[in-house]
């Protein structure tokens, strides 16, 4: 519970000045709760009347920052009061007090308060009436619940919806606070996967026109720098085209398009025989079912189309292997490449493509693994390695839609 102010608070303040204007204005009246003649009263005169209500007034002041303290003061005053002709002001304000001591205590002080006002309303019912066995004796306890049990009952169902509010709040800003961390997980993993989208697309094209730019600049040929150019322009149009549909897609928000069908392995031969084009020595072997989940599909096209722009643009002269099987209920890609340094003009890597590759397989719970393998026949001794294995089921985990 958080620790109380020092100072009485305002509305306190007010409380106790307004009680104890009331209370003076009802003791100059000459009204009081009982009769000069009452059996109760052994303090005679309208004088007496001044002290409980005094320092009835002074508890108001500690009604909220020690509700404990003030209301056994105030229980002191009341008994005064009880022995003079009394003050109604009096009274109302321990009732006050009895509410307050409820909703500001601890809960366990609360909880007891609660319970004391209670059994001391049953004890002045039955104690009175079974010693006069008179039913007028009832209003006995009647007047203790009302001063005592009706201000505590009522501040512990106040208590209860204050702090049902308070939970409500703090489960409203939990709830907003985890909606913002969705949100803000949603917009990361969604640049992630434009990142790759934009990488796996364009890089291809782009790396064709910086290796073959290199070559007609490099080469005072005519006949080759014709060639490069052509399949410069080649590469600079579908990198172009592929741009445009991107920008579409995130530019379109009025949801009545459907967005452009995803890459399949059907489009894989001719992945492979464009990078045959661009001077690639690349050769295809496939063995898998006619139809594959869609993002099964996706995952393993643009695994290899970046194998493709990989050796592209680092694989040294020699023949590139691609080769896809399907066994025991996943998709196996293992993409092999000649590993030295390349005789012709190199595009430059940022190593983005192994990030993507790896965030692609791990979406899927697929495993993946890249690097240098040693290979007896091939002429370096080594070769390149590529190799996914991507689980096929109908609804990967975490597979993109």
């Amino acid at each position: 519970m958080a620790a109380l102010p020092a100072r009485p608070h305002p509305d306190d303040v007010r409380i106790a000045l307004a009680g104890l204007l009331g209370g003076l204005l009802i003791w100059v009246t000459g009204l009081g709760v009982r009769g000069a003649k009452d059996p109760l009263v052994l303090w005679d005169g309208r004088w007496p009347i001044l002290l409980p209500l005094v320092v009835m007034a002074g508890c108001e002041l500690l009604r909220r920052t020690r509700p404990r303290t003030g209301l056994l003061i105030g229980v002191a005053a009341l008994t005064v009061d009880t022995i003079t002709q009394g003050s109604l002001v009096t009274i109302l304000m321990f009732t006050d007090l009895v509410y307050a001591a409820i909703l500001y205590s601890p809960l366990a002080a609360a909880r007891r308060v609660l319970w004391i006002s209670g059994a001391m309303t049953v004890v002045w019912t039955v104690v009175p009436l079974a010693a006069w066995r008179r039913p007028e004796a009832l209003l006995i306890g009647v007047a203790v619940g009302l001063v005592a049990f009706t201000p505590g009952a009522t501040g512990w169902i106040v208590r209860n919806h204050r702090d049902a509010a308070e939970a409500a709040r703090l489960r409203a800003e939990q709830t907003a606070l985890l909606a913002e961390m969705d949100r803000a997980q949603a917009v990361t993993a969604e640049r992630s996967r434009m990142a790759r989208e934009l990488h796996d697309m364009v890089a291809n094209h782009l790396s064709a026109i910086a290796i073959h730019s290199t070559a007609a600049l490099s080469l005072d040929d005519p006949k080759t720098s014709k060639d490069a150019l052509a399949v410069i322009r080649e590469n600079s149009v579908e990198g172009l085209a592929e741009m445009r549909r991107l920008i579409g897609i995130l530019r379109d928000d009025s949801g009545d398009l459907e967005p452009a069908a995803a890459p399949t392995l059907d489009g894989l031969a001719t992945l492979v025989e464009g990078a045959r084009t661009n001077g690639l020595d690349a050769v295809l072997d496939a063995e898998h079912a006619d139809s594959l989940p869609a993002p099964v599909e996706l995952a393993a096209y643009r695994i290899v189309q970046e194998c493709l722009t990989n050796a592209l643009k680092h694989a040294g002269p020699g023949r590139v292997t691609v080769t896809l099987r399907q066994r025991d209920g996943s998709l196996t890609i293992a993409v092999i490449s000649p590993y030295g340094r390349q005789d012709g003009p190199r595009a430059p890597g940022s190593g983005a493509g192994l990030v993507g590759m790896r965030e692609r397989t791990a979406l899927l719970d697929g495993t993946f693994e890249a690097g240098p393998a040693e290979a007896p026949d091939s002429p370096d001794g080594k070769i390149w390695a590529v190799r996914a294995a991507l689980p096929v089921t109908e609804n990967p985990q975490g597979a993109p839609e």
